[in-house]
């Protein structure tokens, strides 16, 4: 297994918290890397595009100082969420403003991403990238990634539909960088799994959804918690790409959630193709079938302590065996 040098003695547990949209801020990212644990957000929730520069100089700065402040600590570096595909607008402009602050670690999503791998590498960075088969990890192995994140059967956002089992020993076979596992990771135990299946970070969501510091609805984080994994829908009608999303907030928004019509890949903005005021990700709540097992809002260090102690307690328990 191979965990990239920069994170080196830099994690309190071998755990990044995902990007969601609008959902992940400076306030969680800066909670989560003062945790110890990756924090990251998309580019795109920095609106309008200058915000983005500012929010980079906001988690640099606040995690500089605390750093400096307290030298015991375990600080983890930040990630950014880049969308590579036409529709992003913005990817050429975001890129350049990560570039300008060396940001460690960017995550790319949906196309390959060769352009922001050079771009990356040139100041030493590293490229994550998320696939949901191993022709799509194929595609980003070839263009110098530094790691794959396999998003499979459970995760929240554009999920996958295969195994972690068979995904995460298929790229293992041909990739020897770092590969983080993302599909219903809420606790220390799934973070141990992930790595005993040979992942060498696990990939969490869904979990920090329901966090203090996390920018969501309080509905929608309480539902999160109602929730189990019966109420979890995989449809493709509301980006033109399948992904998880919350039985309640389909409800909530007047259409029967077991009888939804397929989403068009052409056009990946619902509520503009069907000419509604519901928005996916805003309206439309998205979450991973792992939220039978998140029960409570907890600040983003609790959370992460938490997992760190399920961590070691089930290490303990296989060792004691």
């Amino acid at each position: 297994m191979a965990l990239p040098g920069l994170l080196e003695g830099k994690l309190r547990v071998p755990l990044i918290g995902a990007p969601m949209f609008i959902v992940s801020g400076p306030e969680l990212v800066i909670a989560q890397c003062k945790a110890g644990i990756v924090g990251s957000f998309p580019a795109l929730n920095a609106r309008p595009p200058s915000m983005l520069g500012e929010w980079l100089v906001r988690i640099k700065g606040e995690l500089g100082e605390y750093s400096e402040a307290n030298p015991g600590e375990t600080v983890a570096p930040y990630a950014v969420n880049q969308i590579v595909h036409a529709s992003n607008m913005r990817l050429r402009e975001d890129l350049e403003t990560c570039v300008e602050h060396q940001v460690p670690i960017i995550i790319t999503s949906l196309r390959p991403p060769v352009d922001v791998v050079t771009a990356v590498h040139s100041y030493g960075g590293l490229v994550f990238h998320d696939v949901i088969s191993l022709r799509h990890a194929r595609k980003a192995i070839s263009q110098g990634v530094d790691g794959i994140i396999a998003v499979c059967a459970g995760a929240g956002g554009h999920a996958g539909t295969l195994s972690p089992f068979a995904l995460v020993k298929e790229i293992r076979k041909e990739f020897d960088g770092a590969i983080i596992l993302s599909g219903c990771i809420t606790n220390g135990r799934d973070v141990l799994a992930a790595r005993a299946m040979g992942a060498d970070l696990a990939y969490s969501g869904t979990r920090f959804i329901a966090c203090d510091e996390a920018n969501a609805d309080p509905e929608y984080k309480a539902m999160i918690i109602e929730s189990n994994s019966s109420d979890i829908v995989y449809s493709s009608l509301f980006s033109g790409i399948h992904g998880s999303y919350l039985k309640g907030s389909i409800a909530n928004a007047g259409m029967d959630p077991d009888n939804l019509p397929q989403g068009s890949k052409s056009d990946m903005d619902f509520a503009k193709a069907s000419k509604s005021d519901t928005k996916v990700w805003k309206d439309i709540w998205s979450a991973g079938q792992g939220v039978g097992n998140i029960d409570e809002v907890l600040p983003a260090l609790e959370i992460a302590v938490k997992i760190e102690r399920e961590y070691e307690e089930a290490l303990a328990e296989l060792n004691a065996g």
